[in-house]
C-alpha cells in the first residue's frame, strides 16, 4: 500500500514539476509574446499526456484497470490543483488575475489532455492485446486447452 501512495505522489510531482517548468520558461524566455506562451503551454499539455498516456500502458500491463485508473485519478487532481492554484504564485502571479473563465479553462484544458493522454497510452495497449484483462484471458486460454479430453465411460 505505501509502494502505491509513492507512485500516485511521484506522477503528480513529475505533472506539477512540468507545468513548473512551462511556466518558467514563458516567464523569463516570453514575457509578454502570447503566441510563443501559447505554444509553450500547448507543448507543456503534449508532455503531460504523453507521460500519462506511458503510465497507463505500463501500469496496464500490471494491474486492472479499476486499481490504476483510480490512482491516476488521484495523481491528476492533486497536479491539477497544485498547477492551477500553486503554479501562477512560483512566478508571481495571482490564480485568479485573468479571471473566472482563465481559471476554469485552465482546469478544463488540464482534464482534457490528462483524458486524452491516459486513453490513448490505454487503448494502445487495448489493441495490442497487453494489457492485464487480456493477459488473464490468455492465460485462462491456455490452461483449459493444456488439459486433456476427459474420457466418459457408459
Amino acid at each position: 500500500m505505501d509502494k502505491r501512495w509513492r507512485d500516485v505522489g511521484v506522477l503528480a510531482a513529475a505533472l506539477f514539476a512540468v507545468n513548473v517548468v512551462a511556466r518558467l520558461i514563458i516567464h523569463f524566455g516570453f514575457d509578454g509574446d502570447d503566441t510563443a506562451a501559447d505554444r509553450v503551454s500547448l507543448g507543456m499539455f503534449v508532455v503531460i499526456g504523453l507521460i500519462l498516456a506511458a503510465v497507463a500502458f505500463a501500469w496496464g500491463r500490471r494491474r486492472p484497470l479499476g486499481a490504476w485508473a483510480a490512482d491516476v485519478a488521484a495523481a491528476v487532481l492533486v497536479a491539477m490543483l497544485l498547477t492551477v492554484l500553486v503554479g501562477p504564485l512560483l512566478v508571481g502571479n495571482n490564480p485568479f488575475s485573468g479571471g473566472a473563465g482563465t481559471f476554469f479553462a485552465q482546469i478544463w484544458l488540464y482534464l482534457a489532455a490528462t483524458i486524452a493522454g491516459t486513453l490513448i497510452g490505454y487503448l494502445l495497449l487495448t489493441a495490442l492485446g497487453r494489457d492485464h484483462r487480456s493477459q488473464t484471458l490468455k492465460r485462462y486460454a491456455e490452461v483449459k486447452t493444456a488439459k486433456p479430453r476427459r474420457v466418459v465411460r457408459r
